[in-house]
């Protein structure tokens, strides 16, 4: 599986919903019970400038996962973060660097094909938030949908649960469509729907 391809996908994905996302929608409600859409786009730069900095070495100071700017433009942001942590994922040895991850945990550290596995997951499961919250369809394709399956899939119960990244896990029917599955996985409904205005 070549990760950094897929992650790529993945941030495509996800910059197409953001690219969809109109003014008035930002304060929204989002599946992401903490975040309204606003606060959901700007989740996502701080994640890709905080894993570009991990990527590089420097991903320990809690700011770096923080400090991330919408400005007036939030798809403009998003696609200077997209850019900024593609660059980084695409140096020599990354596959194989110790990435902090202090979200997960202070001293946490993964080698980078996992770390960027992480990524890909969050990218791929937040379009879908953005895009039912919305109206948009969310349309990743098989082989995306299946490499953040298999991430998904190793995400341990423990920890799960209200505050936490992960809610606990939902029950669907077995031959669900891979899609739901995956949102399953990671505690989202999948009929979610927004409460209306």
């Amino acid at each position: 599986m070549d990760i950094r391809r897929l992650d790529h996908q993945a941030l495509l994905l996800t910059g197409e919903m953001v690219s969809r996302v109109k003014t008035d929608q930002l304060r929204l409600a989002t599946p992401c019970a903490d975040w309204t859409l606003y606060g959901l786009l700007r989740h996502l730069v701080c994640q890709n400038e905080g894993f570009a900095a991990s990527a590089r070495g420097a991903g320990e100071p809690w700011a770096v996962w923080r400090d991330g700017d919408l400005g007036d433009e939030p798809d403009a942001a998003y696609e200077a973060s997209a850019d900024e942590v593609t660059a980084a994922f695409a140096e020599d040895d990354v596959l194989e660097r110790r990435f902090a991850l202090p979200e997960v945990g202070e001293g946490f550290a993964v080698p980078g094909r996992i770390a960027i596995g992480f990524h890909l997951l969050d990218y791929v499961v937040h379009a879908w938030d953005i895009a039912v919250t919305i109206g948009a369809p969310w349309e990743p394709d098989a082989e995306l949908t299946a490499a953040a399956l298999r991430v998904a899939s190793l995400v341990p119960d423990e920890g799960r649960g209200a505050g936490a990244a992960f809610r606990r896990r939902i029950a669907v029917p077995d031959d669900a469509p891979p899609g739901e599955r995956l949102l399953a996985l990671l505690g989202r409904d999948p009929s979610w729907t927004p409460a209306p205005c």
